[in-house]
């Protein structure tokens, strides 16, 4: 190349989108910043695809908040029902205004069988039962099954009492109260506590073994196999309920040995042994829920999806961890049609209250039925095979 070229080459500009001269660092802090954000757009649209983790991640809590919110949006003034036994001075001179506001927090009936009264209150059916004495002195008698709804008993009557000893100004006190259980002081939370987790986790059990199964034998060709091969669908689905059967069983005997160490203190009632056939049959109505669950579900993330959105509501919504009292009118339809509160309020009096075979055979019955519907619409969507 000539002086000439060399010349003519240094005056021509440089062409466009030819990169000029950076300073040093620059180009690689701009390619992280462009890797950042093409990596966030891609898992953000990845994310909102994903329809199963949209409604796990933003939905799902959502649930929870509304049916937490709604099951203790009156939880600041619990009611309860109590029965007066007698005349109960206390109670009875409350009139006008005042008994308008009593009434608010507390449902008073009257009734003239004290033990009556007291069976009811250790069955669940009422919360407590006061009684007066010649001498002034009111005794309360409450159930120890909901330590909140007790509570709130114990200081709404000792306020009533208090009242009534204020208003006879510049004397002795007229009325004392005096507040005890009608269970056996040496009972201890777990007897109430043991009813409500045992459904808990049978119903757990139940549902999830059921619709995993389903799938994954589904996915994996077994359900194919097994309807070619010489099995009736009879002997496969007894064995399968057989299985869970045992299971739920056993888990059973592991909840009721636990919880009657020494260490915990449960104390079973005579009719205990009622247990064993509410459990088989919760097994079933409960399985019958995963059946259906295995049945509308493609993947197993999807079943375990479907389950839990069943059971977690069904836990809270059955009392299987707090007492559902207080729950507005039309939370407790749904409640009372859910199969888990059914053995929950059962087991409860079995195991706890001295329930004997007509507070289980409803009960059983119910499961079963339950059991037999749900089934019928879970075969409608029954598939031997992937479609």
């Amino acid at each position: 190349m000539t002086a000439d070229e060399r010349t003519r080459g240094a005056a021509v500009p440089a062409q466009r989108g030819t990169a000029g001269p950076t300073a040093p660092g620059e180009q690689p802090e701009r390619e992280r910043v462009s890797a950042f954000a093409s990596l966030s757009r891609v898992m953000l649209v990845s994310f909102l695809r994903d329809k199963a983790a949209v409604f796990f991640v933003l939905l799902f809590p959502l649930m929870f908040l509304m049916l937490f919110g709604t099951l203790l949006k009156g939880a600041s003034s619990p009611h309860a029902k109590v029965v007066q036994v007698g005349p109960v001075q206390v109670l009875d001179a409350v009139q006008g205004d005042g008994r308008a506001e009593l009434e608010k927090v507390l449902t008073i009936s009257r009734s003239d069988d004290e033990a009556a009264a007291v069976q009811k209150v250790r069955k669940g059916d009422l919360d407590a039962v006061i009684t007066q004495g010649p001498d002034g002195r009111v005794v309360l008698r409450f159930s120890a099954a909901d330590q909140v709804r007790a509570g709130s008993v114990q200081g709404i009557v000792n306020s009533v009492v208090q009242q009534a000893n204020q208003a006879a100004t510049g004397k002795p006190p007229a009325f004392s109260l005096d507040v005890s259980r009608v269970e056996d002081e040496s009972l201890k939370p777990i007897q109430f506590l043991t009813p409500g987790l045992l459904g808990w986790a049978v119903a757990t059990g139940a549902v999830f073994s059921a619709s995993l199964t389903l799938v994954s034998w589904r996915k994996k060709m077994v359900l194919r196999r097994l309807r070619l091969a010489p099995v009736s669908a009879g002997a496969i689905i007894s064995s399968r309920v057989a299985v869970s059967v045992i299971t739920a069983l056993a888990q059973t005997a592991i909840f009721l040995v636990v919880a009657t160490t020494p260490f915990f203190g449960l104390k079973l009632t005579g009719n205990w042994w009622l247990i064993v056939p509410l459990v088989v049959c919760a097994t079933v109505a409960f399985m019958s829920i995963g059946l259906l669950a295995g049945s509308l579900a493609k993947t197993e993330e999807a079943a375990n999806g479907i389950s839990q959105i069943i059971v977690l509501p069904m836990s809270f919504l059955s009392g299987s961890f707090f007492p559902t009292d207080d729950m507005p009118a039309w939370l407790k339809a749904i409640s009372n049609a859910l199969p888990l509160k059914h053995l929950v309020t059962a087991a409860q009096s079995v195991l706890s209250r001295g329930g004997g075979v007509m507070d289980a055979l409803p009960a059983m019955g119910g499961l079963l039925a339950f059991a037999a519907v749900v089934t019928a619409i879970a075969w409608r969507f029954f598939r031997w095979e992937d479609a």
